[in-house]
């Protein structure tokens, strides 16, 4: 199957316009979505094989995830879980809707298995997406993996607000309708967000989202951060000095990176110039070393998910192995096609009987 999607159907729609593809696939995706048989059939095709995690207080079906960027409004919830996937991470959601950067702003390295892309958070807004999930869940076709939001800053919300004014109010507004949520202070397509990853700037985010989330009803939800590659081992240690103080549940690592590899072609070499965060194969390398920082430097103990360049079950074992209990994927789906999750889970499975272990726990963090 992933065969034929990289020989036959990939080369016809990389032909056209990549934001355009993106599109047209979420539509056909909601479509389907509203229809049983169809997610029936879908499933029939990618479900994937259990291998379940337990983190945050929740169960994960299986370890591989939707990355935070493929569905920001939220448009597909339900098929995800027919394409097999263990949780998916909807958004990044920002308080208000927002058209994102001009286009063109999705860019293919197909050489190198590499996007650009500066969207800039594009998405409906916090009350349109809180409306949309509230149907997704009245007409009983919310998913049974969990389910995460990313929360983003609005471009017209100034950093000083940007804690009370944009990450609280839409944190407020979806609190009850997702599993868990993650802060995204890391995007570079958003003028000046990362500079919400310093210590104190992102202190007051959390700050004012653990405010809401221990005052609400119900039980508290888990709050993960989402860091940049381009971070040095310094910053990202000041950020973990936040987990215990605002009981961070875990980190996200990695989001796009601005760098920039070594091109291979002179096609890639042109999308290279374009601005943007990159992600795909060239991140690999550097998302598992930020794995293995933080996982040894929370000496095991604070919960990673794994992305960056994530293709196949040997990328996700490399991040596992480093330290990551859940791995997400999304330029992965989008050069190996639907089957990408369901042979991860398998060659997953693989592994650990090769290896003589039990569960997947027993493989996190073995790399050392």
């Amino acid at each position: 199957m992933s065969w034929f999607y990289r020989r036959v159907i990939r080369p016809v729609l990389f032909t056209q316009d990549s934001e355009r593809i993106h599109n047209s696939t979420l539509a056909a995706l909601g479509y389907a979505s509203h229809h049983d048989a169809l997610r029936r059939i879908t499933a029939d095709f990618y479900a994937a094989p259990e291998l379940p995690v337990e983190l945050f207080g929740l169960r994960f079906p299986n370890p591989v995830g939707l990355a935070a960027g493929m569905d920001k409004h939220a448009a597909a919830v339900p098929m995800w879980k027919s394409l097999g996937f263990g949780f998916s991470e909807l958004g990044g959601v920002t308080q208000h809707a927002q058209l994102g950067n001009d286009a063109p702003r999705m860019f293919r390295a197909v050489a190198d298995g590499a996007l650009v892309n500066r969207m800039g958070f594009n998405n409906i807004g916090a009350e349109a997406m809180a409306a949309r999930l509230a149907e997704w869940k009245r007409t009983d076709r919310w998913p049974t993996h969990p389910v995460g939001i990313n929360l983003g800053k609005s471009k017209i919300t100034s950093l000083e607000k940007a804690a009370e004014e944009d990450y609280a109010n839409s944190f407020r507004a979806l609190r009850s309708l997702a599993d868990f949520f993650v802060v995204n202070v890391s995007s570079p397509n958003t003028p000046n967000l990362r500079q919400l990853q310093d210590k104190s700037a992102l202190d007051e985010i959390l700050c004012a989202l653990q405010q809401i989330n221990v005052n609400g009803v119900g039980a508290p939800k888990p709050i993960l951060v989402k860091v940049a590659p381009d971070l040095s081992f310094e910053a990202l240690d000041e950020i973990l000095e936040l987990v215990g103080p605002r009981q961070l549940a875990g980190i996200v690592a990695t989001n796009t990176t601005i760098a920039r590899p070594e091109a291979t072609s002179e096609s890639c070499r042109r999308i290279y110039t374009e601005t943007g965060g990159l992600s795909g194969a060239p991140l690999r390398a550097r998302s598992t070393e930020v794995i293995r920082h933080i996982y040894r430097q929370a000496k095991g103990a604070l919960p990673i998910i794994g992305v960056g360049g994530i293709f196949n079950a040997d990328h996700a074992w490399e991040k596992i192995t480093a330290g990551a209990s859940l791995v997400q994927v999304y330029t992965g789906l989008v050069y190996e096609g639907p089957a990408i999750t369901k042979n991860i889970v398998a060659g997953l499975q693989q592994k650990l009987a090769e290896r003589g272990l039990k569960n997947l726990r027993d493989a996190v963090g073995i790399a050392g």
